[in-house]
């Protein structure tokens, strides 16, 4: 990529950079040493805040009213600025959609503000139970449990039917809820390679030589949010029936955002209601937070609801939640929804053209989920800092939740962003690349001068 010309002058000369804050990753700190569990973090805390003091740590920042698509934005270090936004996860915008507000004002009418209680101990609500019937509905199911987050559906779909003795087939890009769980639950983990189906199956062929005897999960998601691409599902289904597993599908990210009638990567494999456990967020389309994991028994959700810890022993969502998110769902299944669906697509496409038009690689195919190859963390984390100046709110994503060398960033698109929004957004990246560059060169001449 070659973005360096044209450079204004005020940008010639480098900032007062400490080379460190360019280097190293989270990684360097996930298994600290000593026994005193505060004391031995400093580390993590000394690079985390050398990086703040320099204004290039990008994460932690907090919005003043919410997912719009122009948002007033202050970091943790006490810097605000205020742009176009493309780093929340409103899909379909219904963040601020009357109709979703109203619904909210009228639960809280209804039933006050509180669970009080979790699923299985009397936190559920008339709310609650349309809510399932709906999602049910929605994906071909005919039983769902609900979660208070999508990162306790998935954690607790994994970690409550999953046992010590069993196996976890999972692609090796899958969220870290469902990793986590699979850690939690047992140490057979099996990481095939992404997308890569002829992997999963020598993964399943393996463990059934040896093991005939205990359950295999098969793990993956319909959309991955750091690649915006999706695997076989169908194929993978019949790997499942092959080897006597169950395929846990994670439609966090496209559903209700992706396709026609928003069934996403499921609905358009032809693969709904095919699927064994389908586990879905609330907070990427369905203006909430909360999760669900549906399926074809009845069995399955009643041991989720006494066995999946995030289940049992935390509070059931807030009615307030409940509603929400059955409205979303009404005007998901609607010919609004549909139109917001094909507002959101165009806006991706312009953004993914435009991007490549001035030459800038992105992942995967067209989804809300738009990612901008940036390569070395080191220019990665210059560019962000100019981002943060220039007025555009994009999340940059780095080792190790990407591979090394890898990083980029998720620009995840709303459907009221308006053309200006995505123009803007593109002339914002390039020029903070270019600005970049330059800063890199300057630093890498005079570390080169030391050196002598």
């Amino acid at each position: 990529m070659t973005l360096t010309a044209g450079l204004p002058e005020a940008a010639t000369v480098a900032e007062a950079t400490d080379p460190a804050t360019l280097d190293g990753s989270m990684q360097d700190f996930r298994e600290p040493r000593g026994d005193d569990l505060v004391a031995r973090v400093d580390g993590f805390y000394q690079w985390q805040n050398c990086r703040r003091e320099h204004g290039l740590w990008p994460f932690g920042r907090a919005t003043e009213a919410g997912p719009r698509r122009h948002a007033t934005v202050h970091d943790d270090g006490g810097r605000t600025m205020s742009g176009v936004n493309f780093a929340s996860q409103d899909y379909l915008s219904l963040s601020g959609h009357p109709e979703i507000k109203a619904a909210a004002w009228a639960a809280i009418d209804d039933y006050g503000v509180h669970s009080a209680g979790s699923p299985a101990l009397v936190g559920n609500t008339s709310a609650s139970l349309a809510l399932e019937r709906r999602i049910a509905d929605f994906v071909d199911a005919e039983y769902v449990s609900l979660f208070s987050t999508g990162w306790a559906a998935g954690y607790g779909v994994v970690k409550g039917l999953v046992r010590s003795d069993d196996h976890i087939v999972m692609d090796r890009l899958a969220h870290a809820c469902l990793q986590e769980g699979a850690a939690a639950a047992t140490r057979n983990v099996h990481l095939f390679k992404h997308n890569d189906t002829a992997d999963a199956r020598a993964k399943l062929e393996a463990i059934r030589a040896h093991d005939r005897d205990h359950g295999i999960m098969i793990v993956t998601e319909a959309l991955f949010s750091m690649n915006s691409d999706t695997p076989d599902i169908a194929e993978l289904q019949d790997l499942a029936r092959q080897f006597g597993a169950t395929l846990m599908v994670d439609v966090a990210h496209d559903l209700g955002s992706v396709g026609p009638d928003g069934r996403g990567h499921i609905g358009l494999q032809g693969m709904m209601g095919k699927v064994d456990l389908v586990m879905g967020s609330f907070s990427k389309t369905f203006a909430s937070n909360g999760g669900f994991v549906a399926t074809k028994h009845r069995r399955v959700t009643e041991y989720l609801r006494f066995y999946a810890s995030p289940n049992t022993f935390s509070n059931a969502l807030s009615p307030i939640q409940a509603a929400i998110v059955l409205k979303a769902f009404d005007i998901v299944d609607s010919p609004e929804g549909a139109q917001l669906r094909r507002q959101c697509m165009t806006n991706v496409l312009q953004l993914r053209t435009r991007l490549a038009d001035v030459g800038f690689e992105v992942y995967g195919e067209p989804s809300p989920i738009v990612c901008v190859k940036m390569g070395s963390e080191r220019i990665a984390r210059l560019v962000s800092r100019q981002l943060h100046r220039n007025g555009l709110v994009a999340n940059l994503v780095e080792f190790p939740a990407v591979a090394k060398g890898q990083a980029r960033f998720r620009m995840q698109v709303m459907a009221n962003h308006s053309e200006s929004d995505i123009a803007g957004a593109v002339d914002k990246i390039a020029d903070g690349y270019r600005i970049a560059c330059r800063e890199l060169e300057e630093l890498d001449a005079v570390s080169m001068l030391e050196g002598f």
